[in-house]
């Protein structure tokens, strides 16, 4: 097995649960559950394993067949029959024939006097294959299982029926304690791939965080060194992922997909949107951009100021999802004909401008998790402002609330260059924009990935700097 880096916050949460199990062996209901979430090959199922691994106790580990229910109840008693479970011998002899009677016996599998592992993985195909399996899990929990000293992982990717798996009147409400999964942030990337702050911060926009995609990124190698290697195999993770998860999110979903390779492509306004998309109605693009928001794979905001505005602009929420659309999926032939050399190229070519608006969202999420600090003040929201025509746009505007702001707390600009500092005309053009919004001498600050060569600024915050935010 590779290295398995980061994930320690979520490891030390399930040590904690799966102690306190072993702490209330002997009571009436010493089990716990935990209700994992995240989106597809995000190493939920990785994190599980490594959980498995380092306690040592006896487990299961179910995945859905996503096949129809009396495939998956037989693929559930071959799972329970070659498992560590010192009871596992039951199911040879009793073969139940039901979902409810394979949960019972599935107690009575379970040791009394040491706690144990259930992870039933890919939660959400059970859910819609094997009839009332919410109720059936609920009525198991209540009398059998969490009689029993066990820690139950219940994990899946969609994450809207997840959300509603512990949603108040539904039969599993209040069971399971919640943990959501995302990637891996940039300070484990940074480590597991032994980059400079700036080089991880390109690794972040590039693979998202995903693990898999991490692990095949060669230690110490440059952004341009991984990209040759991946677009040279076919099979790469940064190839494939995207398709593979988009394929489970939306098998009967074009119009979704078509709007996603719309916002994708750079388009960010409904109108534009509607006509990259084929030109599809805005009853259309309003069911699908929704289904997208619901599902987490975009994000429709509105800039902060101290007015209303309805001028909405739509992101992809990955960053890897964002790279794959802008620089695989339009030139994927092209890489299955071997010329991923010219993939490359046009990565170069369109890097430095794509990088700029992409790092946007991380660098402002890094704000938020540094502020306060000694240059600038707490922000609970933190966005950017824009008009219709673009005349203005201010990378960063931090708030008391978002979008319509009672007070603006500091505005900011974000020059991520390779070789140019922000200088007296970039803090020129953030003060004429300032003025659009406020006529208060609000502070101004700047992100750079070159640094500063000016004076009149708060607050300034480089590479470094933000990598900190995740400490």
């Amino acid at each position: 097995m590779g290295e398995f880096v980061g994930r320690e916050h979520e490891l030390a949460s399930l040590t904690s649960l799966f102690d306190r199990v072993r702490a209330e062996i002997g009571t009436a209901r010493p089990g716990r559950c935990v209700l994992m979430r995240g989106r597809r090959r995000i190493g939920k199922s990785a994190l599980a394993e490594e959980f498995i691994s380092r306690s040592g106790a006896p487990s299961l580990f179910y995945t859905s067949a996503r096949a129809d229910a009396r495939a998956e109840l037989e693929q559930f008693t071959t799972d329970v029959s070659t498992s560590g479970l010192p009871g596992k011998d039951l199911f040879a002899e009793a073969a139940p024939g039901t979902w409810n009677g394979a949960l019972q016996v599935l107690a009575d599998a379970l040791p009394d006097d040491r706690p144990s592992i259930v992870v039933i993985d890919e939660v959400p195909y059970l859910m819609e294959r094997v009839d009332a399996f919410e109720g059936l899990l609920q009525r198991a929990w209540d009398r059998y299982l969490s009689r029993k000293p066990v820690l139950l992982l219940l994990i899946g990717s969609d994450l809207s029926m997840m959300e509603a798996l512990n949603n108040y009147e539904r039969p599993f409400h209040q069971r399971g304690t919640e943990m959501v999964v995302g990637p891996l942030n940039p300070r484990e990337i940074q480590r597991m791939l032994r980059l400079s702050s700036a080089d991880a911060f390109d690794a972040a926009l590039v693979t998202g965080g995903l693990p898999l995609i991490c692990g095949e990124w060669p230690r110490g190698a440059s952004l341009r060194e991984y990209l040759h290697s991946a677009l040279t195999n076919p099979v790469s993770a940064l190839l494939v992922s995207a398709e593979r998860s988009l394929a489970a999110e939306f098998p009967a979903e074009a119009q979704a997909r078509q709007v996603l390779q719309a916002i994708g492509s750079g388009e960010r306004t409904f109108t534009n949107i509607a006509r990259s998309a084929g030109g599809i109605s805005h009853s259309t693009l309003s069911r699908a951009a929704e289904l997208l928001i619901t599902k987490g794979l975009v994000a429709g905001e509105l800039p902060i100021s101290l007015r209303p505005s309805k001028e909405r602009r739509y992101r992809i929420t990955d960053p890897y999802l964002r790279f794959w659309l802008s620089f695989i999926s339009p030139h994927m032939a092209e890489i299955e004909r071997r010329r991923g050399d010219l993939t490359l190229r046009r990565v170069v070519s369109r890097w430095s401008a794509w990088r700029g608006r992409a790092i946007e969202p991380l660098a402002r999420e890094a704000l938020a998790r540094l502020l306060p600090d000694g240059g600038l003040p707490d922000a609970p929201a933190i966005g950017s402002y824009w008009t219709r025509s673009n005349d203005v746009e201010i990378d960063i505007v931090g708030a008391d609330r978002g979008p319509i702001a009672r007070e603006l707390r500091f505005l900011g600009s974000i020059k991520w260059l390779e070789n140019s500092a922000f200088d007296d005309r970039d803090l020129a053009a953030l003060a004429g924009h300032r003025a659009t919004l406020t006529e208060e001498p609000i502070p101004l600050v700047a992100v750079s990935r070159n640094g500063v060569s000016c004076s009149g600024l708060t607050a300034s915050y480089g590479p470094d700097d933000l990598m900190n935010a995740w400490n």
